[in-house]
Formats: C-alpha cells, sequence, structure tokens
C-alpha cells in the first residue's frame, strides 16, 4: 500500500488519539481528505460497467460515499463546535478572574509533555514519539510567588502542517489563539533545531499570534555540551531563552521566573491564589 505524507500523518494521529475530542478531531481531518480523492478510490468499478451517457456502478458507489461522508463530516464539526463552546467558555471565566494562562508549543517531540510534567509534579502522557499529545492539557503550576498559573500542553506542530489538521484541531488551536503567553519549546539536542524553530515561528504568524510574549523554552539542554547551548542561544538571538532539562530539572526554577515577570509585565498580577483557581477550574 503506498500512501502520501497527509495520509501516514493523519494515519499516525489517529493511532495516538485517546480521547472522544481528540478521535473527532483525526476522524474530521481524515474524512475531509478522503471525500475529493474518493473517484480515485473507486476508478477499478468505473471500467466494469457503462457507457456513454450510462452510470457505471462505480460512479453510483462514488456518490454513496460522498453522501455518507459529508453527513459524517456534518455531525463531527457539530459535535466539536460543542467542545469549542464549552472551551470558550471555560476560557471567559478564566479572562474574568484574571487567570494568567501559558500554552506549550514547538515542534512535534520537543519535550513539551516532559516540561509540563517536571513543572507541575503531573502526570501527562509523555513520550519519546511523535504527536504524543493530540488534545490540549491544562495543568495549574506554583510560580515562585506562590501563586499559581495554567499551563496547557497542546498538539506539536510539523514542516507542512496539512491544511486539514490545522482546520480538524480548530477548538484545540484557539486554546493557544487565547492564552496570554506563549511558551515555545525546542529540542535543542535535535541536530536540526534551527529549522525547526523557524517552522514553528512560521506557523505562529499563521495563526495570528506572534505579537503574543514569548518565551523559549531551550528544552534537552543535558544532552548538550554547556558551551553548545548558550551558543545555540546567541544566534536564536533571543532575551527571552531559558535553558531547560526535564529530566535533570536544569533551569526550571529559571523558567517559572521568567513567566512570573512576564505575567507581571501584561499587568495580570502575578498569578492566583490557590483556592480563587480551584473555583474556575
Amino acid at each position: 500500500k503506498v500512501i502520501d505524507r497527509t495520509a501516514l500523518i493523519l494515519d499516525v494521529f489517529a493511532r495516538h488519539a485517546r480521547t472522544h475530542e481528540g478521535r473527532l478531531q483525526v476522524e474530521l481531518a481524515q474524512a475531509e481528505y478522503l471525500l475529493p480523492r474518493l473517484a480515485g478510490q473507486w476508478s477499478h468499478l468505473e471500467r466494469l460497467g457503462g457507457g456513454i451517457g450510462t452510470r457505471g456502478p462505480g460512479e453510483s458507489q462514488i456518490e454513496t460515499d460522498r453522501r455518507l461522508i459529508n453527513l459524517r463530516i456534518h455531525r463531527m464539526k457539530q459535535e466539536l463546535e460543542k467542545v469549542r463552546r464549552h472551551r470558550s467558555q471555560y476560557r471567559s471565566r478564566r479572562f474574568r478572574n484574571g487567570v494568567p494562562v501559558i500554552s506549550l508549543l514547538g515542534y512535534t517531540n520537543a519535550g513539551k509533555s516532559s516540561l509540563l510534567n517536571a513543572i507541575s509534579s503531573a502526570e501527562v502522557l509523555s513520550r519519546d514519539q511523535l504527536f504524543s499529545t493530540l488534545d490540549p492539557v491544562t495543568r495549574k503550576v506554583r510560580l515562585p510567588s506562590g501563586k499559581f498559573a495554567l499551563f496547557t500542553d497542546t498538539v506539536g506542530f510539523i514542516q507542512k502542517l496539512p491544511p486539514t489538521l490545522i482546520a480538524a484541531f480548530r477548538a484545540t488551536l484557539e486554546e493557544v489563539q487565547e492564552s496570554n503567553i506563549l511558551l515555545h519549546v525546542i529540542d535543542i539536542s535535535h541536530p536540526n533545531a534551527a529549522e525547526q524553530v523557524e517552522v514553528v515561528e512560521a506557523i505562529i504568524d499563521g495563526l495570528g499570534i506572534s505579537n503574543k510574549p514569548r518565551i523559549l523554552g531551550m528544552n534537552k539542554a543535558d544532552l548538550l555540551d554547556p558551551d553548545v547551548s548558550r551558543s545555540f542561544i546567541e544566534d536564536i538571538g533571543s532575551s527571552t531563552a531559558v535553558l531547560t532539562s526535564a529530566v535533570s530539572g536544569l533551569g526550571l526554577g529559571e523558567l517559572l521566573i521568567a513567566v512570573e515577570e512576564t505575567v507581571s509585565e501584561l499587568n495580570l498580577g502575578s498569578g492566583v491564589e490557590p483556592g480563587k483557581l480551584l473555583a474556575i477550574e
């Protein structure tokens, strides 16, 4: 069986979808990808019958499949719209209460989930594999002041992200768009780290969120010589880059300090009291 890059990516996403929302998003992307390709699926049947001016069995099957897929797409969009509205209401409560929200984003397998586990003492699924996180996962994290903020782990990005995935993951990507701060997690041990940074930055621009405050979490720094890590930061040219390691704990305190300083600059306060946060979770 020969499949193209998009079909392969969708297949990987389907294998990793564990929640109802995640499965819906992937199934929607698969259906929208398949719909314009139905004719090729049934070309062998079109040759079995039907001459000029007649309708072969292949054509009839295409029409049936197209109708069923369109119906399924409509229903999935309705379900995901309910999810989107629920998330929107939740975000409104956070906004009214001044809760700082930080979105972790980055190239796939950069270590976002591991980093969130390390700073929150939570058990977010983290694996050394592509696209292990499909659904946004939000955890409360204690800042150096003792107050809390919310950190949301999101789906990892890749080069040439299929448009069907971007559309299907609308509810997920809105979590990023509505957050206060972007924490761009970078695997600086990867040989193509610089190219991966460019890919993520291009997607950030495409989502219209390049104006949001950004902190760079230079992750997996334990795998590199310190001089090499510092050189990478100099090449990036960012004043908000922090060397981190979810494994060794390197830089986690500095990262949270950078987050709290950025929160203060946004006039969001320095986080919320634990009891207040629990009331809106």
